[in-house]
């Protein structure tokens, strides 16, 4: 994937979702990165 395309659907995305929210519960972007990483093993609820 080229730059121009990775722009295209960046910007896509934002134009599309200005504000995105998250389900996962967080203080800290650390514990934002370890919800993310353990929400990929489980639902949302089980993490939070």
């Amino acid at each position: 994937m080229n730059k121009e395309k990775r722009i295209e659907i960046f910007t896509r995305l934002q134009s599309d979702n200005p504000k995105p929210t998250t389900e996962l519960n967080f203080n800290s972007n650390f514990e934002l990165l370890i919800s993310v990483l353990l929400s990929a093993q489980a639902t949302d609820v089980s993490v939070n």
